[in-house]
């Protein structure tokens, strides 16, 4: 386990201690894949808040603070509105509630795309309030000069290419991508371009599962499969999406628990405990103390 729990006895929270184990740092995870094979592939989920990472940190590898925090905290029809101030705060928490997965922060749509000196002063900020290990960025080839310029800086980025969410109105949609000859080209194009320019890992998001083949087969470093493919030398899924809190999720996901039906089965039990006048019981208050003899 890399974390252990302790009542905090002033909120009756539990908050997270440090166990004997070191934080999984990004050299670790860019060197599971040796000789373009990865023996033990790599396990990532977001995580978007101290109690979600306290829970998710010792099964993962890396806990992914990702910008779809703007659908599922936020209600937001998008990733596009996210701000840099929302990541800051949601990976600042993820940091502090892990002690055993390496936390990648999402830069948001708008603060990276500009120029490199834009991208590192955005993602300089991250590291610095947040504590995390690496960035995250969208984009394939046009992106390679920042990637490189921000390595050479002292900054790990993982890439992202395929569906790129925050290009959802230039794609379109959300639709899997490389259905045809060119797109397919490009796609791998654009994975190879980060891995040269020094991404640790990069991302394949929905993608027909012959180009996620290819793109592990031809970069050096990991890739990090949702909706690609098995073969990825890991996977990563949005965690509120396999653990059921939604009724629709995209295809690509395995739905693992139901948690969404056992939140609306326990608040409906309390609703009718709260009506029937049984909850609070006597448990649950205080009590005047007996006189002292």
């Amino acid at each position: 386990m890399s974390t252990t729990f302790q009542l905090d006895t002033a909120t009756s929270r539990a908050n997270p201690t440090p166990a004997p184990m070191k934080r999984l740092t990004v050299p670790a995870i860019r060197q599971r894949k040796k000789d373009g094979v990865t023996a033990e592939p790599v396990v990532m989920l977001t995580a978007y808040t101290a109690r979600q990472a306290q829970l998710l940190d010792a099964h993962c590898d890396l806990l992914l603070v990702g910008d779809s925090l703007g659908q599922v905290i936020y209600g937001l029809p998008s990733s596009v509105p996210v701000t840099l101030d929302m990541m800051i705060a949601h990976g600042a928490a993820v940091v502090r509630g892990s002690y055993h997965a390496a936390v990648v922060v999402d830069m948001p749509f708008g603060t990276y795309e500009q120029s490199p000196e834009q991208a590192f002063a955005s993602a300089s900020r991250v590291l610095k309030e947040t504590g995390c290990a690496a960035i995250k960025l969208e984009g394939g080839e046009a992106m390679a000069p920042t990637v490189a310029f921000l390595t050479q800086r002292g900054i790990p980025v993982m890439g992202h290419v395929g569906l790129t969410p925050q290009a959802v109105n230039v794609l379109g949609g959300y639709n899997a991508r490389g259905r045809s000859e060119a797109e397919a080209a490009k796609i791998v194009g654009d994975a190879k371009a980060l891995d040269k320019a020094g991404a640790f890992a990069v991302v394949i998001e929905g993608v027909v599962e012959p180009i996620a083949i290819a793109i592990t087969q031809a970069v050096a470093c990991p890739t990090i499969g949702i909706g690609a493919s098995a073969q990825c030398d890991g996977q990563v899924l949005v965690t509120e999406d396999m653990l059921g809190m939604f009724e629709r999720v995209p295809r690509f996901v395995k739905i693992y628990e139901n948690i969404a039906e056992v939140i609306s089965g326990a608040a409906a039990k309390y609703a009718e405990e709260v009506r029937a006048r049984s909850f609070p019981g006597e448990e649950q208050t205080y009590q005047p103390r007996a006189p002292k003899a």
